[in-house]
């Protein structure tokens, strides 16, 4: 147990070692936030170079799914590295996280797509990812707990939180490097080839990282703790098989990171997804938004981790909770309205309601390709969802055709015949019909089939009804959307910027490293990161575009629950005890 410092230090000055640490020990970790971002920024990119035999929206979920997978083994990098972290030094183990993440992610760049390959193409694009998830799961641990232990008492929310930007910076550089690729070359090129040259970039920022890193120091409480021969011999049994301890990880997961990690993937990834997937907005513009609201953003990062050495981490953090809990809804609403205000316009004149049999309705989510969603309710929501099309659900007798109504106009869907056993197809939406064969000259023509006909006429429906198949460039107010993104990012802020240094106060030096790496990757890989695909297969089986918010919501909720009546405050705790 974590006591509380018995003489308060007075804050001071930052010595040149103690700037050295923090320069290297958040450049480092940029590098590697850099390495494992450019998967999801490239995520529509990878969809297509990797899983290209199955449709472009199934292709688009796995692509989502194999970046989740880069989350989902994150804390088994915090037990694996957390557990090294304890009992051999800090500084080496941060130094093997950032060889596997940077080789991997170079790995990447010179991969052999779906074509040149086959099936081996995306079971290594995988595996790439759960190496690059592993070993992130062992960089924040390190990282946060060699700052924090170089820092003086009062300073700790100040230190730590340029280790919080990291993230963000990984990002907004991730972003930036695509940015220039893009701009640089041709959309043909850069999807053919022009994608790969971020993640070979990698190469030069891990040599970078590598040498700046081996300049560094052990961590000072480690090398006494280890001088007076009390490190940990067990540091998994101590940190999970003893309540007293496993009491703080379980506090520290559900009280402050859980809903951390919802309001920043929310703020920086489904943002993201919601303007280009949802809105139909642009790529290039989306991410130019989103890099614009980090780079305004990041200084607060830095801001609340300063006040959170004078007020409390407790008070920041919470505080960001209740704030996302209580303005999702009309963030969200309001970057629709300034970002496709045509999609919001054609909702209020022409709603669209999907009147189907609840029975033959199904939760549209298959990432393995076991299923075929071939009843008429499947396919006119997948149409829908194809089109991103917002769309009420209304019950319907048993045995009941389902049909789309928008504004008045009534489109019958069909049942559609089950495609062969051997024929791919993931994600949403029915096996894809055959085309219809183009009549020989003089022959009588073939009557178009019922996926034919259902799809033109819903077309011409959402034409009709104005529904916009993208958002039109003119009509994006880019101030207005940056600025409510912006807002989001602070949340952000709010609830990251002080979180390093609690959960350093949280526990004690011998087992520090793997305590608190494990709440955080369990937090930030599951609760976070499976947040975009989950919210989006939320909206998919309701129709309602808002309706995946209730997702980090209620997490975030409870949280601030938790937090509230259970978390106690750890800015004045003495983080030398062992």
């Amino acid at each position: 147990m974590v006591t509380m410092n018995p003489a308060y230090e007075a804050p001071r000055n930052m010595t040149r070692e103690e700037k050295k640490v923090i320069f290297a020990s958040s450049l480092g970790t940029v590098f590697e936030w850099y390495d494992f971002y450019l998967y999801g920024s490239l995520s529509a990119v990878i969809a297509v170079q990797f899983f290209s035999g199955v449709n472009p929206t199934a292709g688009f979920i796995f692509a989502l799914l194999a970046f989740a997978a880069g989350f989902a083994v994150r804390p088994f990098g915090a037990l694996v590295f957390g557990r090294l972290g304890d009992m051999i030094g800090r500084k080496y183990t941060f130094l093997v996280t950032i060889l596997i993440m940077g080789l991997s992610t170079f790995i990447v760049g010179i991969l052999p797509n779906y074509e040149a390959i086959g099936f081996a193409a995306p079971v290594i694009l995988i595996v790439l990812r759960l190496l690059q998830g592993l070993a992130l799961g062992g960089e924040y641990g390190g990282a946060a707990t060699y700052v924090a232990e170089h820092a003086p008492h009062g300073k700790r929310g100040a230190y730590t939180s340029w280790i919080q930007t990291t993230a963000t910076l990984g990002l907004f550089l991730s972003l930036l490097v695509i940015l220039g690729c893009r701009v640089s070359m041709s959309a043909e090129d850069f999807n053919a080839w022009g994608w790969r040259i971020p993640f070979l970039l990698s190469v030069v920022l891990l040599g970078i990282s590598v040498w700046i890193r081996m300049m560094l120091s052990e961590s000072p409480a480690f090398v006494k703790m280890k001088s007076e021969g009390k490190t940990s011999k067990a540091p998994l049994t101590e940190s999970f098989a003893r309540w007293g301890n496993l009491k703080i990880v379980l506090l520290a997961l559900f009280g402050v990171v859980a809903g951390q990690a919802v309001v920043w993937y929310t703020g920086q990834f489904y943002a993201l997804f919601f303007l280009t997937q949802t809105l139909k907005v642009d790529a290039q513009p989306a991410n130019l938004m989103i890099a614009a609201a980090l780079l305004l953003a990041t200084p607060f990062f830095v801001i609340f981790g300063s006040l959170s050495d004078r007020i409390g981490r407790k008070p920041i953090i919470m505080a960001g909770l209740a704030l996302a809990c209580l303005t999702y809804f009309p963030l969200f609403k309001g970057i629709t309205h300034f970002a496709n205000p045509a999609l919001e316009e054609a909702i209020a004149r022409a709603p669209v309601t999907v009147t189907a049999d609840p029975n033959e309705c199904s939760f549209q989510f298959n990432p393995v390709g076991t299923s075929k969603f071939t009843t008429s309710c499947d396919i006119a929501k997948a149409a829908l969802v194809k089109r991103g099309v917002p769309y009420v659900n209304e019950a319907a007798p048993a045995g009941t055709l389902a049909s789309i109504k928008v504004g008045e106009t009534v489109i019958p869907a069909y049942t559609a015949t089950p495609a062969p056993a051997t024929e791919v197809n993931l994600g949403h939406g029915p096996a894809p019909a055959a085309s219809t064969p183009a009549p020989a000259a003089g022959a009588t023509p073939v009557p178009p089939t019922p996926a034919t006909a259902f799809d033109g006429s819903l077309k011409a429906a959402l034409d009709t009804a104005q529904y916009p198949a993208k958002a039109d460039p003119a009509r994006v107010n880019t101030v207005m959307v940056t600025l409510l993104l912006f807002v989001l990012v602070l949340y952000v802020t709010m609830v990251y910027g002080p979180i390093a240094a609690m959960l350093v106060e949280m526990f004690p030096t011998r087992i520090r490293y793997t305590s608190m790496s494990l709440p955080y990757h369990i937090g930030n890989g599951w609760f976070g990161g499976f947040l975009p695909t989950t919210s989006f297969a939320m909206v998919a089986a309701t129709g309602d575009i808002y309706y995946g918010l209730w997702y980090p919501i209620v997490i975030a909720a409870i949280t601030f629950v938790i937090g509230m009546i259970f978390v106690k405050e750890t800015k004045n705790n003495d983080i030398d005890a062992v």
